[in-house]
Parts: C-alpha cells; structure tokens; sequence
C-alpha cells in the first residue's frame, strides 16, 4: 500500500509542476505592473501647470504657434507613457482569468488523456499482487484455502516476477514462477524460470522434474532428449523418486520403447495400491505395451528368414564356484565341415546361468558366413577369464552335439560342463 500512496503523490507532484508551468508566466507578469495613484495625480497636476505655463507664452508671445503645438503634443506623450502602468489596469483581471482557464485546460486534458492512455487498472492490480503475494504462495504451494484461478495465477506470476526483480535472485521463487508459469501454459517463460533456478542450484531434484515436465509437454525430440537426461540424474541420486520414474515412462512410451516404458509403468504400479485411481489406467497401459510387444516379436519372427538356434545355457553343479569374476560369456555356432570363424556369436557380460539366447542369420560376422549357408553346426558356450573368444586356461566350457539345421526355430541346450586346460580338455 505504501507503494502505491507513493505513485499516488508522484502523479499529483507532475500535475502541480504542470499547473506552475502554465500560472507562472502571467503572475510574473501581473508582479510587474504596479500601480501607484497618487503619483499619477501628481504626474496630472504638473501637466495642467505646464499647459497652462504655454499659454501664458504664447499669449505674451514669447513662442510661436508652432512650437505652442509641438510642446503641447509632446507634453501629452509624456504624460501618456507615465500613466501607462494606471492603463495595464484591466489586463491585471484578464491575467488571472487566462491563468485559471490554463489550469482547467491541463487538467481537464490530462485526465482525460490518461483516462484514455494510462494504465491504472494494471497498476493497481500489480501492488495488489505485491501485497498478496504471501497469501497466493500459501495457497498454491501449501494447498491452503481455495485453489488459484487464472487471473489470480497471473497476479501471482506478476508478483513473484516483482519480488525477483527488487530482492534478486532465488532459487525458490524461480522454480515457483516456472511451476506458476506451467499453470497458465506459458512454457517459455516457464523454462527460462527453470534455467535461472537451474543456474543457482543445479543438484536439486525438485527443479530437474518440474523442468523436465516441461520439456516432455514442449514435446520435442531435443527435449526429450534433455528431459530424459535430467530424469537419469535425479535417480542416481534418488533411485525411488516416483515422479521420476513417471515422468521417463511417459518418455520411453512417447519413443516407443515398450521395455523401458514397461519396466518403469510396473515399478510405480508397485508403489500403488488397487484403490488408487491411478492403479487401473497404469495397469491398462501396461496390457497395452504387452500388446505392443507381442506384435513386434511375431512381426520379427515373421521377417526372419533362415534358421533360429534358440540355446539354453546350463552349468554343470560342480563348477558353480569355478566362474570366474567378471568373466564373459560367448554362446556361437561353428559350421562342422566350414571354417573355423563361428556363424553366429552372443556375447554377454553380465549373466546368471541359466539362461537363454537366439543365435540367427542376423548375428553373422561376416555376409558369407551365416548359419543358412550351412547344413550342420555345433553350439559352443564357454565363460571366458579375459573377454577374448580365444581359449585360455582355466576357462569353462560346453558343446552341443552336431545339430543338423532345419531352416526353421530349433531349441538346443548346452551344459557347461569342464574347465579348459593347456590340453584343451
């Protein structure tokens, strides 16, 4: 209120100087001119006297007619510019009308200019939100008391933009106005918001999702790429962080990256209970993406042309406690009567035995050498020490026997079933 009693007296300061710039000139001018009435019946008297000082002459004849005339005229302009102050009587009353009539005019036209013009309204709803700025933050940010509607949103972002600008920076109040900004679905000034919270505190969470949000309904792909990128960090540090998990779900599906998208719909399905509304639209999701998946696997087992290896890799009991550390598994398919680079090849560093791969025409080394270029195959699994396909010692292995292929999906299982030795056995 403070400020605004302030604009108040500066608007009423304008119109005094206003006002003295159009009354100075004319009481300069009435301040001039005085008037002084015994003087003038001085200055008449003299007159009388001297007129009749001439006449006198000129009935003595002591001057001619001529000159009689002249002094008599000159004697009356003298008189005249003496009396000239007493005939500025009447402009004295003109110069006060002209000065209140000027007055009028300034301010009969400056109302109606800013009437017209100026923005009082604005004005008054801006200091309106500088003073209920504690009150719109209790209640968007607390949830106390009624929620915000749009034109109270827009004061509030008025406000919170006020407070930045005469306090400074604050992260906080940034990331209000970015959220603020998003309810009134003014992105761009919701990321600039963000970038400014961003740039005083780059580790929050909180604002890396809000931000993130906001680059996922922007919706492109460079966006997604940043959103996506903010989402991982914040669950490095925050590995439960559910709005997260939400947030790179909604990204993976928008991709079309069902397992990604599963994976995360299934952790916040896990966080949920069947009463949550939410339950059953995510739950509907998921079936959907299952769906997905599905018509993927038969479009790929549909474009697969040649044969399918499907290999279950076991491991013999007795060497449970002889895998190595960071050991690596190759699973691949050498042709019985071919060369020896394999015609298929899996490599996996990170496996728990038992387990499955599909060894097929898309996993050859070379365009030439590929299982359909072949009759027969045999099926080696071994866990390698030194992530190399070349035989070391102390390495497991197991081979399948010959498998004659069929040019269609075989399933096959290879123990691993002894350690290789300088011998080779």
């Amino acid at each position: 209120m403070n400020e605004m009693m302030t604009m108040w007296a500066m608007f009423a300061l304008l119109t005094v100087l206003a006002i003295l710039f159009v009354v100075v000139p004319f009481l300069r001018k009435e301040s001039i001119l005085t008037l002084d009435h015994d003087a003038n019946a001085e200055r008449i008297d003299i007159y009388h006297q001297r007129l009749e000082e001439l006449n006198q002459d000129l009935n003595s004849q002591r001057i001619e007619q001529t000159v009689h005339d002249e002094s008599i005229l000159e004697l009356k302009q003298r008189l005249y510019h003496e009396l000239s102050p007493e005939k500025q009587l009447n402009s004295r009353g003109n110069n006060r009308i002209f000065a209140l009539t000027g007055v009028a005019f300034t301010l009969a036209v400056s109302g109606v200019f800013y009437s017209f013009t100026g923005s009082q309204t604005q004005i008054e709803n801006w200091y309106e939100a500088i003073d209920k700025l504690p009150e719109y933050g209790e209640r968007a940010v607390m949830q106390q008391g009624e929620p915000l509607s749009q034109n109270e949103l827009q004061a509030f972002a008025l406000g919170l933009r006020t407070k930045l600008a005469n306090s400074g920076d604050d992260a906080v109040a940034w990331m209000l106005l970015g959220r603020v900004a998003m309810s009134l679905n003014d992105y761009t000034m919701a990321k600039q918001a963000f970038d400014k919270a961003l740039q005083m505190n780059p580790d929050n969470n909180n604002i890396l999702v809000n931000y993130s949000q906001v680059l996922l309904v922007e919706g492109s792909e460079t966006g997604m790429n940043q959103a996506a990128s903010m989402l991982s960090k914040v669950l490095q540090s925050e590995p439960s962080n559910i709005d997260a998990i939400s947030l790179l779900a909604l990204i993976a599906y928008e991709r079309k990256d069902w397992v990604e998208a599963k994976t995360a719909f299934e952790v916040l399905l896990s966080t949920m209970t069947d009463s949550d509304p939410r339950y059953s639209m995510i739950s509907q999701r998921i079936a959907e993406i299952d769906g997905q998946l599905s018509d993927e696997k038969q479009q790929t087992i549909g474009e697969m042309t040649g044969p399918s290896l499907a290999v279950t890799v076991t491991l013999a009991d007795n060497l449970t406690k002889s895998v190595p550390e960071n050991a690596t598994l190759f699973v691949f398919a050498k042709a019985i009567d071919g060369p020896k680079m394999p015609l298929a090849v899996e490599k996996l560093t990170d496996f728990n035995l038992p387990l499955m791969v599909t060894l097929d025409d898309s996993m050859a080394m070379m365009p030439n050498l590929k299982l359909s270029n072949f009759e027969q195959v045999v099926i080696t699994a071994r866990i390698s020490v030194d992530n190399s396909v070349t035989i070391s010692n102390g390495e497991l292995e197991g081979q399948s026997e010959p498998i004659t292929l069929t040019g269609s999906a075989q399933n096959h299982t290879v123990e691993i079933s002894h350690v290789i030795t300088s011998t080779g056995s």
